[in-house]
């Protein structure tokens, strides 16, 4: 699957891809929660119960419709997705949870389901009450149509520039599957979860339990190697639905793995679009950390690297001060010998066991397109692993200082 991204990074390839999956329908709605007058509220429903799978923020400074949607995806199936923008209905107490129940209930009696079989979210400024006169008024307005895709991307924004969306299809057994999602997510992003909301779709008859399995890893390489600025919020979580539409046999074997993969390169997409769009951010930071002995240890470097507030602003300004790069490595808690590790800025090595002596103007130029490429092999081992993350700009101080005031 190929991103095609524009200049932004959107991939008009994709729009609508959460409704591209059989027997699913979506739409967005201006409740009025936000005070620009953009769209605050999305809908996805499935037109048949769904597997699902999901996964949440572990931030303990949780909001209220995390806890909800926690004890409705634990049954293993959902109908539908609420969301709302613009508050994250979080800090909010038990007056929190009841309007996230309520959300629930009112989504439940639109589409004729159990209030059990809805997942809600929400995202916004912390501490702020739900403004519930304006969801009982808008949420049995809610129309969703099978193309209503992308206006529910759409609608779950806040500071994000543009939509993310990605889709990919797959055969298994003389059958075409599809593989959708979109998520929201500029700032606040780290792993376990990054900050943001995804949502994915497919109509292969996915097991519950292999849905499970696969989704978790799709995550952990995607979604949780992704890094903005080191903070995790309140509200994170993805889920998924599978439907079953376009019929088959339950998926198993080299058909799962088939699955598995397009699931890895929509999250993969949509996580990349993330970094690309953090909050000021003037381009994208890929970090790959290979010759360790596990994955793990591979991930662990490379997310530290993609952190590092030093290293983000100096490729902010086209500084290749590669010393950065190994800093912050030697922090992520993993052994290693220097005298084994390589740097590369693009495809330049800059650091062999010492310096290689590349002329520093020869590096910086490697650093001022609009996506940035490190590498950097520790010779222990052949995992492997990629990060991304973004550059650190005075603009994500000016935004984030006015966030609220």
């Amino acid at each position: 699957m190929s991103e095609n991204h524009d200049a932004l990074g959107a991939n008009s390839e994709a729009e609508g891809a959460v409704t591209r999956a059989q027997g699913f329908s979506a739409c967005g709605f201006t409740a009025g929660i936000k005070e620009s007058g953009l769209p605050d509220l999305a809908l996805l429903v499935s037109d048949r119960p769904a597997s699902t799978a999901a996964v949440y923020t572990q931030n303990q400074s949780t909001a209220a419709p995390v806890h909800i949607s926690k004890a409705h995806t634990a049954n293993g199936s959902l109908r539908a997705a609420v969301v709302n923008s613009g508050n994250a209905n979080c800090a909010t107490g038990e007056q929190g949870l009841a309007d996230a129940r309520e959300m629930t209930q009112l989504t439940a009696s639109l589409i004729d389901c159990e209030a059990d079989d809805v997942f809600v979210n929400s995202t916004g400024i912390i501490g702020h009450y739900l403004p519930m006169d304006l969801l009982r008024s808008a949420i049995p307005q809610l129309q969703p149509v099978p193309d209503g895709g992308a206006d529910f991307a759409r609608s779950i924004m806040t500071t994000d520039t543009f939509q993310k969306e990605a889709v990919a299809t797959f055969e298994a057994h003389g059958v075409t599957y599809a593989v959708g999602g979109c998520a929201k997510g500029a700032g606040m992003i780290h792993p376990d979860m990054a900050t943001m909301l995804s949502f994915f779709t497919t109509d292969a008859p996915v097991p519950a339990d292999s849905l499970d399995a696969c989704f978790r890893y799709a995550m952990d390489r995607s979604f949780n190697m992704v890094t903005i600025d080191g903070d995790t919020s309140t509200n994170d979580s993805a889920v998924i639905l599978a439907n079953g539409a376009a019929g088959g046999e339950p998926l198993t074997g080299k058909s799962l793995k088939a699955f598995d993969s397009a699931l890895l390169a929509v999250s993969t997409a949509l996580a990349k679009m993330m970094a690309r769009d953090g909050e000021g951010a003037t381009k994208r930071i890929s970090i790959t950390v290979s010759g360790t002995k596990t994955w793990e240890d591979a991930r662990d470097v490379a997310r530290t690297i993609a952190v590092s507030p030093l290293l983000k602003a100096a490729l902010s300004k086209y500084d290749p001060n590669w010393g950065r790069i190994l800093m912050a490595a030697g922090r992520a808690g993993v052994a290693y010998d220097l005298d084994r590790v390589r740097i590369w800025i693009s495809d330049l090595c800059v650091f062999d066991g010492t310096a290689t002596g590349v002329p520093e103007e020869e590096a910086s130029a490697k650093t001022q397109g609009a996506e940035v490429f490190l590498r950097m092999d520790l010779g222990e081992g052949k995992a492997e692993a990629t990060a991304w993350g973004c550059d650190l700009t005075e603009e994500y101080v000016r935004f984030n200082a006015d966030y609220v005031t």
